[in-house]
């Protein structure tokens, strides 16, 4: 089993776009078993992907795998997509950060990923934006860190903090995020960095939210799932490294 995390320091870059979508590629076009585990207390995936019907009222159990003992596998529901699962997010991740800080274990989402080993190949976390006691557990915790990067001063400037932060802890894969290549300083970015993924910002990408589907299952020719389709490609070369 490998552990994807998707983070960025900045809300506002499209990360939860970007997690569905690698986990239905994850899921559909590698055929992995799949789980998408939601940290943000948003939980912007798990309205995308949850079965739940519109306006069911939730239990705010979500930091229970991590205060109470609770088995994740208790709270783990499928998805409407075959081999992907989700591990829902709710308001009670709001004081996860206080809550690692009292456990004062480091290692906490580590050791609760080993024991989903059995039965999942891949594991996306969509994680909560900012250097937090959740973004430091999910680093000790994850094998590759993707992290999404709109071509901006400010973006690059957050994606160098997260960079210095790691050190060489963990391996980190940029992706240029929400990319419009008519705009001049988008182009000066991509031309900074050629080798760097990149999804296009695409009105096929925005109906991921519309739609609650990834957009390889609604529009599989569209620009859009072929960039994440590729990029998934590319982090699956990573893992195999």
């Amino acid at each position: 089993m490998s552990t994807i995390a998707i983070y960025s320091l900045k809300g506002g870059v499209g990360k939860t776009t970007l997690t569905v979508n690698l986990a239905w590629c994850a899921a559909t076009l590698s055929s992995r078993r799949t789980l998408l585990w939601d940290l943000d207390p948003q939980a912007a995936s798990s309205f995308l992907l949850s079965n739940r019907p519109a306006g069911s009222k939730v239990r705010d159990q979500a930091q229970s795998v991590f205060a109470k003992d609770v088995e994740p596998e208790k709270l783990i529901e499928q998805t409407a997509v075959p081999r992907l699962d989700l591990l829902a997010a709710d308001a009670s991740l709001r004081g996860l950060d206080l809550l690692f800080h009292e456990l004062d274990k480091k290692k906490r989402l580590q050791k609760l990923l080993v024991g989903l080993r059995k039965n999942y190949d891949r594991v996306l976390l969509d994680c909560p934006p900012g250097l937090t006691e959740t973004s430091d557990q999910v680093m000790r915790a994850a094998d590759l860190i993707v992290v999404p990067v709109i071509p901006s001063p400010l973006s690059e400037r957050a994606l160098a903090e997260v960079v210095k932060h790691l050190g060489a802890k963990v391996q980190v894969m940029p992706v240029h995020s929400m990319v419009d290549r008519r705009r001049k300083l988008h182009a000066e970015a991509l031309a900074r960095h050629p080798d760097w993924p990149v999804i296009p910002m695409a009105s096929q990408v925005e109906q991921v939210t519309v739609r609650r589907a990834a957009v390889g299952s609604f529009a599989p020719r569209s620009a859009g799932a072929q960039a994440f389709a590729q990029l998934w490609q590319a982090i699956e070369r990573r893992l195999a490294a």
